[in-house]
C-alpha cells in the first residue's frame, strides 16, 4: 500500500541540505541532502571561487522511517585546498538546490572559534515541531560573529529522535544555516527516544543504537568510532584541538575506542563532547550512566562538553573525584544550558564541584562562544539577550584559569550527598575515620536525603529509595529485609550522641555508591536513582 506523504516529507527536490566534517577539514567535506526514494542518486557540482566546475557522486542508501521513505545523499569531497571558499550545488541532473558555500580549514590554524549549543529540541507540535526560533537565533549568532568555523551540538538536537517529524522539524529550523557551516552532532537521549504511539506519547522507549540519527549522519561524519557504535561515536580534528564525540550508548565498547583514540593524537587540545554531564547540577541527577566506566577516557580530555539540564555549570578541574585548581591537574566539565528557550524542569543547584553556574530558568536560550587560540581556550557562555553568563580562559602554558577560583579543602571531613552539602545538619557531626574506615552520622545524612528515619534507643531504622536497613549500637550488622547485612566494622556513639555507621556498610545497605577524596577532605555519596525522597505524611 502507498503511503501518503507527509507535510514536510522528502520530495524529488534536495532538502535537509548540511555541510560536515568527514576527514581532515583542510582537505574534504561531506555534502548531505535528503530526496524521495524516486530519486535514487546524485552528485555535487562545486567550484574554488576562481576554478572550474567539478563533481563528486553521492553514496546513497534508502532511509525508511515511521512516516516516510527517503534517499540520503552524500557527497564526500575530496582533495581541497586548503583556507579556499567553495561553491556548490546538490541534487541529481532533474533537480538542483540553489548554490551554498563553505571555506577550508587554512594550513598552520592556531586560532579558530566554535558556536556549541546543546538542547535546543522541540516537541511541540507533535506533527510539525516548531523550531522557527532555533533558527533566528543562530543566525543572528553567525551574524554577529562571523569567525565562527562550526556548530558542535552536544544533543538533543530532537526531542524524539525516533519519529522523523522530528528531524524534519529541526532541518526545517536550521534551513540557511548548516547549507553553509559545518554542522558536528552528538547523540542525546532525545535523539534516540522514540514512543510506540507518538501522538498520544504511549510506549516510551530508546532505541540502541539509534537508528535514525545513524541512518541521517553515517556518512556525513567520521567512520571512525566504536565498532558496534559508528556514527554515534566519532572524532575529528579542528586546527590544535581534537575533538571526540562520546556516545550515550555502549559505555564500555565507547571508552576501549575513546581510550585507543585520545591516546593517537597529538594535538594541543583535547575536547570531548558527551551529552549527560557527569558532574551535574539537578537535585535528581546521576552519573551512574557514565561513570566510572567511561572515566579512563573522559578524564584525558581537557575540557568535556555536556548538555542534558537546560542549565549553565562549569567545574574546576577534576580527576578521580578529586577536585582542584590548575587545568593540568583534571578534566575541566562545561554544562551548555539549553538553545532554544527550553527552561529545566527540575530544580538546579549549585554542587561543590562547581566554580560557575547558573540556573536558566529564565525562558531565555543561551550558547557558547569557543575560541581556541595557541595555549589559551576562551569560554563565553551567553544568553539570547546579550547578557554573558560566564566567561573564563584556560591558559595551557600559564597552567591556570581565568578569573581565579580555588577548588575547596576542607580542614574537617564532610558528607556530601550528589554534590550537596547537607550544610547546619552536619556541621557537628563530621565523618570520623577509625582505623582506617570511615563512620558517618547516618541519620542526619539520610534525614537530609529526604529518608524515613526512625530514632530508637541505641538503634537508628532507615528507609530510603526501597530499601530498609536498621542501624544498632555495638553491632557489626545490619537488619535488612533482606536479611542480616555486615557492616565490617561496629556501629558506635559519637558526636553529638549520633550513631555512627561504617559508611561503606550504610552505602551498601541502600543501594548507593560512595569515596572518599582525600584533597578535599569529603565523602561523596551517590544514587543512581532521579527520584525525590520524601518522608511520608500519616
Amino acid at each position: 500500500m502507498a503511503r501518503t506523504k507527509p507535510v514536510r516529507g522528502s520530495t524529488e527536490k534536495p532538502d535537509h541540505i548540511m555541510i560536515s566534517f568527514y576527514d581532515d577539514s583542510r582537505y574534504s567535506m561531506a555534502v548531505t541532502w535528503r530526496t524521495c526514494a524516486e530519486v535514487e542518486g546524485g552528485f555535487v557540482e562545486y567550484r574554488a571561487q576562481n576554478g572550474g566546475t567539478m563533481r563528486c557522486e553521492a553514496e546513497n542508501h534508502v532511509f525508511e522511517s515511521d512516516i516516510d521513505i527517503s534517499v540520503i545523499h552524500t557527497a564526500r569531497l575530496k582533495n581541497l585546498t586548503p583556507g579556499t571558499k567553495y561553491f556548490y550545488t546538490c541534487g541529481d541532473e532533474n533537480n538542483r538546490s540553489d548554490e551554498f558555500s563553505f571555506e577550508t580549514q587554512a594550513e598552520n590554524t592556531h586560532k579558530f572559534t566554535f558556536l556549541a549549543l546543546a538542547d535546543f529540541q522541540k516537541g511541540e507540535p507533535h506533527d510539525l515541531p516548531d523550531y522557527s526560533y532555533l533558527g533566528k537565533f543562530i543566525k543572528k549568532i553567525l551574524k554577529e560573529h562571523p569567525e565562527i568555523k562550526f556548530i558542535l551540538s552536544a544533543g538533543d538536537s530532537t526531542d524524539c529522535g525516533q519519529h522523523e517529524q522530528q528531524w524534519n522539524g529541526m532541518f526545517c529550523g536550521l534551513e540557511g544555516i548548516i547549507e553553509n557551516v559545518p554542522f558536528m552532532a552528538a547523540l542525546g537521549n532525545h535523539d534516540n527516544r522514540g514512543f510506540e504511539d507518538y501522538e498520544k506519547g504511549i510506549g516510551r522507549y530508546y532505541a540502541e543504537p539509534a537508528e535514525f540519527f545513524c541512518a541521517q549522519f553515517r556518512k556525513a561524519y567520521p567512520d571512525n568510532g566504536a565498532e558496534n557504535w559508528k556514527t554515534e561515536n566519532y572524532s575529528f580534528d579542528y586546527g590544535d584541538a581534537h575533538f571526540i564525540i562520546f556516545s550515550i550508548n555502549g559505555p564500555e565498547e565507547t571508552d576501549e575506542w575513546a581510550k585507543k583514540d585520545l591516546q593517537n593524537t597529538a594535538k594541543k587540545w583535547k575536547l570531548g563532547t558527551y551529552h549527560f554531564p557527569i558532574y551535574y547540577s539537578g537535585t535528581d541527577c546521576e552519573n551512574d550512566d557514565a561513570y566510572p566506566v567511561m572515566r579512563g577516557s573522559m578524564e584525558m580530555c581537557d575540557i568535556m562538553f555536556s548538555g542534558h539540564e537546560h542549565n549553565f555549570s562549569r567545574s574546576f578541574p577534576i580527576k578521580n573525584e578529586e577536585i582542584f585548581d590548575r587545568p593540568s591537574q583534571g578534566t575541566v566539565h562545561y554544562m551548555l544550558g539549553n538553545g532554544n528557550c527550553n527552561p529545566p524542569g527540575s530544580r538546579t543547584l549549585q554542587k561543590v564541584w562547581h566554580s560557575a553556574f547558573f540556573p536558566q530558568e529564565e525562558n531565555v536560550s543561551a550558547y557558547a562562544l569557543v575560541e581556541v587560540d595557541g595555549d589559551r581556550v576562551t569560554l563565553t557562555e551567553m544568553l539570547d539577550d546579550g547578557r554573558i553568563v560566564d566567561k573564563c580562559i584556560i591558559d595551557k602554558k600559564e597552567d591556570m584559569i581565568y578569573p581565579h577560583a580555588l577548588a575547596p579543602k576542607y580542614n574537617r571531613p564532610r558528607m556530601l550527598f550528589k554534590g550537596m552539602d547537607p550544610g547546619l545538619a552536619q556541621v557537628d557531626v563530621p565523618p570520623e575515620n577509625v582505623d582506617g574506615v570511615w563512620f558517618i552520622a547516618a541519620a542526619v545524612l539520610a534525614s537530609f536525603i529526604g529518608a524515613d528515619v526512625n530514632r530508637g534507643e541505641g538503634s537508628v531504622g532507615i528507609e530510603l529509595y526501597g530499601h530498609k536497613a536498621v542501624f544498632t549500637l555495638g553491632s557489626d550488622e545490619a537488619q535488612t529485609a533482606d536479611g542480616v547485612l555486615p557492616l565490617g566494622s561496629k556501629v558506635f556513639r559519637g558526636r553529638r550522641e549520633q550513631l555512627y555507621v561504617p559508611a561503606d556498610g550504610f552505602a551498601k545497605a541502600f543501594g548507593m555508591k560512595w569515596c572518599y577524596s582525600e584533597r578535599n577532605n569529603f565523602l561523596s555519596f551517590e544514587h543512581e536513582s532521579e527520584s525525590h525522597p520524601v518522608p511520608v505524611q500519616p
